[in-house]
């Protein structure tokens, strides 16, 4: 069913409402998503609209319009480009995101081409990210708030990595899973060693070798990773949607990865040959199980249930080796 898109909306791609209609398309569990058409230059141009109530929608959508446009400043082929967020103007406290259209219902065609999804990921993942302004040199975090699922993340600037994964990530998601769950003391006890104790120990500044910020994904488990169409243009390729960027270490992105797996062997094989594992080598597997930590603390602040034993078995590990 189609209806008539907003007026902000219009204003902030240019367009005509005449030659606009706006239908239904998807889902997503935090927002309503839309596929918008419109004429441009005499063409049928596609774009994809998100919208949301209240202040969350707000900050959702101004992390992910940021996200979107770091990665793609990047890699331009491995995500949509995000062309405006903002507040609607028909309907009071709802808020819009536009990015180009993503058709992940593309087949294949013979005269397909592209980057495998490793290349493509490994040049992200080696590009120093931009300086921010008043800094210079680089620093760790991100100029906006971004949403990992829904919970707002912290992604104030700091010189050291270890310090902000421990304050930015894992304090700050124990303290939103309080919030949620309710008093833990054994879960607030075992996230202040893992924070004090083995951030510093494994991933601390003169630890790790060769660690420098670079855009991640943030939230790359395999549902926000497929193949299709950017914006009608090319041919089908390995695109990614739906992130929280954050200009962090490479190796941060992993561990939502190996989390919920679907990325097989032949991918891991080729990245690691682009991104060899860090120094020391021996602790990598310890490095990503760490950084999946914060994605079960996460998971567990917005859903409760398994995902707080799973923190826990975690923790226990790491703290009995490292602590």
């Amino acid at each position: 069913m189609s209806t008539k898109a907003d007026a902000a909306i219009l204003e902030a791609l240019g367009l005509n409402s005449k030659d606009t209609k706006i239908t239904s398309h998807g889902g997503s569990g935090f927002a309503s998503t839309f596929k918008l058409s419109s004429a441009v230059d005499g063409k049928e141009k596609n774009y994809f609209v998100k919208t949301g109530t209240g202040s969350d929608s707000e900050i959702m959508f101004k992390g992910e319009h940021a996200s979107l446009n770091a990665i793609h400043s990047v890699v331009p082929s491995l995500c949509p480009k995000s062309h405006a967020n903002g507040a609607c103007e028909q309907t009071p406290n709802k808020f819009f995101l536009v990015t180009d259209f993503l058709d992940l219902g593309s087949s294949s065609h013979p005269d397909d081409a592209g980057d495998s999804f490793a290349k493509k990921l490994a040049k992200l993942h080696t590009t120093p990210a931009p300086i921010p302004a008043g800094f210079d040199e680089p620093v760790f975090g991100f100029p906006v708030t971004t949403c990992c699922g829904s919970s707002p993340q912290d992604n104030s600037w700091k010189s050291s990595w270890a310090d902000f994964f421990a304050d930015n990530r894992l304090r700050t998601i124990l303290r939103q899973g309080i919030k949620s769950n309710g008093s833990d003391p054994e879960m607030s006890k075992s996230v202040e060693k893992t924070a004090s104790v083995v951030v510093p120990r494994l991933i601390g500044d003169d630890h790790v070798k060769g660690v420098f910020p670079v855009v991640v994904h943030g939230d790359l488990w395999s549902g926000n990773h497929g193949r299709g169409r950017i914006a009608g243009q090319g041919g089908v390729e390995e695109v990614v949607f739906d992130p929280s960027a954050v200009y962090g270490h490479s190796e941060y992105e992993l561990g939502i990865m190996r989390m919920f797996g679907g990325f097989g062997t032949s991918f891991w094989k080729e990245y690691q040959s682009l991104v060899p594992k860090a120094e020391p080598t021996e602790e990598w597997e310890d490095r990503v199980a760490l950084y999946e930590l914060y994605h079960h603390l996460n998971n567990w602040a917005l859903f409760g249930g398994g995902y707080r034993s799973s923190a826990m078995t975690i923790m226990k590990r790491l703290n009995t080796k490292y602590g």
